[in-house]
């Protein structure tokens, strides 16, 4: 992808069904369970680089010692810092050639993280500081055991004001305002009144209170307490938890926008955020794995009992696409195919953008994550070649030379590695036209690849959100290679409206698509409509949550998608460019015949499946026009 954008957090739960020490039999290790935490977590790095975190929990410990362990890190290699720190003393004990390295109960007692509960989490901070207090996982500490609460997530609310002051309702003072410590205190606060409640009944009933505490661990209905928490909540998540006691849980948000994976066998329980990754770190079958159904939390109990139960009414399902396109691995076996599916339905543009004229045509892509669907369009292409093939050959019947079958055969699409990503620049440098030459050397081309004013070259991108790097790195330096025209092509949709469910495309002022169409209604002289839409939401900023619209799709409806993606080439064209340059996208139609399972694309419609999203997008659009630099949740 030509421009990072920071995205959906990662999680990894793992429970171990059986005593610490039936793991050093089977497995020859007492350390299987964070080892397999270790696994999913750097098979998930992808989804987290500014921070991690890892806690454990140990089962049926006798008072007086700890149970709850937890490191976090916001290191250049955050995993590697936590889990150097997590192995040491285990290392230590390998180095002594001690016998207690295989003495699983006396690892339980003193060393930390040797249990049999487990949640990871890996961040990517959409909004906010990346400082160790920011990172997940957070834990609301009590002395009561089922009233301690671990939770790490992948999560962003859309009405998180709104939480917050039901919090300040029921009387607490929380000291922070994010949704982080809001879910936490909320998730809290009901944990807290089960926990009450169910101590005044075996109170009433003549139960001490030592007696109490394990009659309240064997009670708590961990449905009921997500079913009290959530009913709220606006937005996309997926949120795992873990009580001090030892029961666990992964909840999804309703329209299932943030995915979340599950395996059960008889010697462990693992979720986490993407499916590839426990394929590959339990060696299990893709159809082994389920999908967490949206609405759904996945409650494993501290007996190793484990359930599928719905917490709150399923709405429409609106996952997100972009984990398609982009975010998630591409070695998941259908989101391979959905890429190169993707860059199959982008031939026809393209072939129409060059007029069909395979014989002056390079086609390539941007490195890395264009690669799939890179492979989609070839694959397209020599199709169409194919057949061109075969017609001419009937065509011409049985009287063919060797030179008119090496003519004919000639047709096939020009396949070069143009584009390479080079390094990562950053500079202090102030003066524009020293900062972009560095810039524009991120990217190197291959030399050689093209005929100085005769090829066209295409290259084929994920996506196009802000432009930027476009203008600034990969146009400059492409047409340095002299081709007679610089195609573009975003395997992904014009991306027109801000996300407020975990992605960092919050403010509306960021997309280039945006920019293109207030250009247009400037051309064509209807900049009074950036007037009536104004005036529209600002009537609708104090109205029910559930009454807004999204007026904001009326500063493209004007134009149509061809124009605006028009406008756009001309906006990344840098000064000075040879070449001319066009931009394809691809069509909200083609997207999902592409992605038919996951059709979450409110960024590219403006279609959001919370009421929140409008309220968002309204918001974003107001900043715009009253110069706010903010993100609008």
């Amino acid at each position: 992808m030509s421009e990072q954008i920071k995205h959906e957090c990662g999680i990894a739960l793992i429970r171990l069904l059986k005593p610490l020490e039936y793991y050093y039999s089977r497995y020859g290790t007492t350390m299987y369970g964070i080892n397999k935490l270790h696994l999913l977590m750097e098979k998930q790095h992808n989804r987290g680089q500014d921070g991690a975190g890892a806690a454990g929990i140990k089962l049926d410990v006798k008072p007086g010692n700890r149970y709850i362990d937890r490191l976090r890190s916001n290191a250049t290699s955050p995993i590697d810092d936590i889990f150097k720190q997590i192995y040491k003393p285990f290392q230590d004990l390998a180095d002594q050639k001690s016998d207690r390295l295989n003495d699983a109960s006396w690892l339980k007692d003193n060393v930390h993280f040797a249990g049999e509960l487990f949640l990871g989490h890996l961040r990517y901070g959409t909004f906010g500081r990346n400082g160790i207090e920011n990172l997940h996982p957070v834990v609301r500490y009590n002395n009561w055991m089922t009233r301690n609460l671990v939770l790490a997530g992948n999560f962003n609310m859309t009405n998180v004001d709104e939480l917050f002051n039901r919090l300040v309702e029921y009387g607490q003072y929380p000291v922070e305002t994010g949704d982080t410590v809001t879910i936490l205190e909320k998730i809290g606060h009901v944990l807290d009144q089960t926990n009450e409640d169910l101590y005044l009944k075996f109170k009433q009933q003549g139960f001490t209170k030592q007696q109490s505490t394990e009659l309240i661990a064997n009670s708590l209905d961990v449905r009921e307490i997500l079913a009290k928490s959530s009913q709220n909540w606006d937005g996309g998540y997926a949120i795992a938890g873990m009580f001090g006691h030892g029961d666990a849980f992964v909840l999804r948000d309703p329209n299932g926008i943030r995915p979340a994976y599950w395996y059960r066998d008889e010697d462990i329980v693992v979720a986490a955020s993407e499916r590839p990754v426990i394929q590959t770190t339990f060696n299990v079958p893709f159809d082994m794995i389920h999908e967490l159904k949206p609405g759904y939390a996945l409650i494993v109990r501290k007996d190793g009992s484990v359930s599928e139960d719905m917490i709150r009414t399923p709405g429409v399902r609106r996952a997100c696409s972009f984990e398609r396109i982009y975010f998630s691995r591409g070695t998941d076996r259908e989101i391979y195919q959905e890429r190169k599916r993707l860059g199959h339905l982008l031939s026809k543009n393209i072939l129409m953008e060059v007029d069909h004229d395979l014989k002056n045509t390079v086609f390539s892509y941007i490195p890395n994550t264009a690669a799939s669907a890179y492979y989609g369009l070839v694959e397209e292409l020599n199709r169409l070649c194919d057949d061109v093939i075969k017609d001419k050959i009937i065509q011409a019947g049985k009287n063919l030379s060797r030179e008119e079958l090496d003519e004919i055969f000639s047709l096939k699409p020009r396949i070069e590695k143009v584009a390479v990503k080079d390094i990562k620049m950053r500079t202090f440098i102030t003066q524009d036209s020293q900062r972009d030459d560095l810039v524009a050397h991120i990217y190197d081309v291959t030399y050689g690849t093209i005929r100085r004013g005769i090829d066209n070259l295409v290259v084929i991108d994920d996506s196009i959100v802000r432009g930027t790097t476009l203008k600034r790195s990969i146009i400059r330096i492409l047409d340095r290679l002299g081709p007679k025209k610089i195609v573009i092509a975003s395997s992904a949709p014009q991306i027109r409206y801000p996300d407020c469910y975990g992605i960092d495309m919050a403010k509306i002022t960021d997309f280039i698509a945006f920019h293109a169409a207030i250009e247009l209604l400037r051309e064509t002289r209807q900049e009074h409509i950036l007037n009536e839409v104004y005036r529209k939401c600002k009537s609708q900023e104090k109205a029910p949550v559930g009454e807004i619209v999204n007026h904001v799709k009326e500063i493209y409806a004007p134009f149509t998608a061809r124009q605006i993606s028009e406008k756009v080439a001309q906006l990344v064209t840098p000064a000075n460019c040879n070449a001319k340059v066009a931009v394809v996208y691809q069509s909200i139609e083609n997207l999902h015949e592409a992605i038919p399972e996951h059709t979450g694309d409110w960024y590219f419609t403006g279609d959001y499946p919370t009421p929140g999203g409008n309220k968002v997008v309204n918001r974003s659009f107001m900043n715009y026009i009253e110069g706010r630099n903010e993100r609008a949740y």
